[in-house]
């Protein structure tokens, strides 16, 4: 028999070749814009890790997860802050205890929604806001006061955003939209197709047009920016959608746990996962330099990291206690 336990848990919330060049480049040109490059990276990176501070506690509510990388951190968004897991040690993002819902890394940092934390001054609820310095400051893309976006996608390296609009605002009808300009405007979609109750949605990081998301009626697929889905899974639940440059993983849950990585040329694989006593995967990412390091959060507060594909894991949360 199906078990039903994990969409309840779910919607509780407890559970985001190149063309050559006309002309030869100077050697040392390129070396010194390399070197510039270098530098300008590394300054972002001390800055966003000079905000964290030695993290050794238990958090909960999380509502998203990703690899930012620009300084190479596994982000956690908690009911309390940001939570960073970086060469096996774990930090957080010091005086910025806000909820954050619907949050998406990004290549230079994240893009979030949900609720300030009281001492902030900021207005509640936040509406989107992005951070490109590891969450010392955030710039206001609307909604402030007026909206929490529970589901939202954003494009990894484009910024565009995707998001389901729960209510009437100042600028949205209830339902689907999307923005083809990182924030500036958006127009609502259609999203024909598109059954049942979504929890999460998934962009690729580079086609803003190619759009993914878990329902509790399975695991859904847009090519047209959200116009129209089609269901590629059934008789599943759906629980998580990620993007890769070249592959959508998704998870869904029957009689168990179960993540999927299929080609967006063609085919499909199953990953191993670790071993999960009724426990299904929420969120799922990649680390943007190495393909075969992925990391899992469950519904039940247990993450997962891995560097072969699925090869092997490792626990790095146990029931919402860093490990």
């Amino acid at each position: 028999m199906k078990k039903n336990w994990l969409w309840p848990v779910m919607a509780a919330g407890l559970f985001i070749s190149a063309c050559g060049a006309e002309t030869a480049e100077d050697p040392t040109d390129t070396a010194t814009e390399s070197a510039e490059e270098t530098e300008t990276a590394s300054a972002v990176d001390s800055a966003a890790m000079e905000l964290e501070v030695p993290f050794d506690g238990v958090m909960d509510h999380v509502h998203g997860m990703g690899y930012i990388e620009e300084n190479g951190g596994l982000y956690f968004a908690s009911h309390h802050g940001l939570k960073v897991h970086r060469d096996g040690k774990w930090t957080e993002i010091e005086d910025q205890y806000h909820d954050f819902m619907g949050f998406n890394a990004t290549a230079t940092g994240f893009v979030t929604s949900g609720h300030p934390d009281m001492q902030s001054g900021m207005q509640n609820p936040l509406g989107i806001k992005r951070s490109d310095d590891g969450g010392e400051t955030f710039d206001d893309l609307g909604f402030e006061g007026e909206t929490d976006f529970h589901e939202m996608a954003v494009g990894y390296n484009t910024n565009n955003l995707f998001v389901f609009n729960p209510q009437a605002n100042s600028e949205m009808e209830t339902g689907f939209h999307r923005s083809d300009d990182a924030g500036e405007t958006w127009q609502q979609t259609a999203a024909e197709g598109l059954d049942g109750k979504v929890t999460y949605l998934a962009m690729h990081p580079d086609d803003s047009m190619m759009i993914a998301a878990a329902s509790n009626q399975g695991i859904f697929l847009s090519e047209d920016g959200g116009e129209s889905f089609s269901r590629i899974t059934e008789g599943e639940l759906g629980t998580a959608a990620f993007f890769s440059e070249d592959a959508l993983y998704y998870a869904t849950y029957s009689e168990e746990a179960k993540l999927v990585k299929r080609d967006l040329s063609g085919g499909e694989e199953e990953i191993s996962l670790p071993e999960m006593t009724e426990d299904g995967v929420v969120y799922v990412a990649q680390h943007p330099e190495n393909p075969e390091q992925l990391a899992i959060y469950t519904a039940k507060g247990h993450a997962w990291q891995t560097q072969d594909a699925g090869e092997n894991w490792t626990q790095i949360l146990n029931a919402g206690q860093v490990q």
